[in-house]
C-alpha cells in the first residue's frame, strides 16, 4: 500500500474509533448495547470511494472496542467484540468495496455483517455486564440464546440499517460532490450532472 493510501487508512481508523467514543459519551449503551446505533458506522460508506476504508474501518472498530473494555468493564470477555465486531466491520467495508458500483447495494453489506455476526456473542457480553433479559420483554438470558440472537438479529439489522442509509447514504453522495472525491465518486456521471 503507497504512503496514501496508508494515511487514509490511519485517518479513516482515527475517524471510526473518534465518532464510537463519542457515541457511547453522548448515546450511552447505543454504541455497544443490545440496541446498536452506532453512528461511526456510516463512515463504511467510504468504502465506496477507496480501498482504503476496508482496513481503516477494521482497524478503527478495534481501537473502539478496546477502548470499550476499559470504559465499560467487560474485561476479557470485552475481547469477542474486539475480534468479532472488528470482522463484521472488515466483511461489511470489503462488501461496501467490491460491490461499490451498486451503492445502494454495497451498504447492505455492513447491514448483513452486523446483523449475522454480533449477535452470536452479544448475549454474552451482556450478562457480563449486567443485562440478564432481553431489552422491553421478560425473557432470560439464560438458556435463551435462540431468542436472544434473533432479537439481536432484528436490532441491530435494523440499528445498521437506518444507520447506512439514512446516514452513510447521504453522507456518501455529499462526498461524491466534493472535489477531493469525485473522481473516486461511485456514483458516475449522474451525480456531477445533479449538481449543475
Amino acid at each position: 500500500m503507497k504512503s496514501n493510501g496508508i494515511a487514509r487508512m490511519g485517518a479513516i481508523a482515527a475517524l471510526y474509533a473518534g465518532c464510537t467514543l463519542v457515541t457511547m459519551l453522548f448515546l450511552g449503551n447505543l454504541a455497544w448495547g443490545p440496541v446498536q446505533f452506532r453512528v461511526s458506522e456510516a463512515l463504511c460508506a467510504l468504502a465506496l470511494f477507496t480501498p482504503a476504508a476496508v482496513p481503516g474501518l477494521t482497524l478503527g472498530c478495534a481501537i473502539a472496542n478496546v477502548a470499550n473494555i476499559a470504559l465499560s468493564g467487560t474485561g476479557m470477555l470485552g475481547l469477542l467484540d474486539v475480534v468479532f465486531g472488528s470482522l463484521a466491520t472488515f466483511a461489511g467495508a470489503l462488501f461496501t468495496w467490491k460491490m461499490r458500483r451498486h451503492p445502494l447495494v454495497a451498504l447492505a453489506g455492513p447491514v448483513v455483517a452486523n446483523a449475522v455476526i454480533v449477535p452470536a456473542y452479544l448475549p454474552i457480553l451482556l450478562q457480563a455486564t449486567g443485562f440478564y433479559t432481553i431489552p422491553f420483554t421478560s425473557i432470560s438470558l439464560d438458556g435463551a440464546w435462540p431468542l436472544m440472537y434473533l432479537f439481536g438479529l432484528v436490532s441491530t439489522g435494523l440499528g445498521e440499517a437506518v444507520i447506512m442509509y439514512v446516514l452513510g447514504y447521504p453522507l456518501a453522495r455529499s462526498l461524491a460532490r466534493a472535489p477531493y472525491f469525485k473522481e473516486l465518486s461511485p456514483f458516475g456521471v449522474k451525480t456531477q450532472q445533479a449538481d449543475r
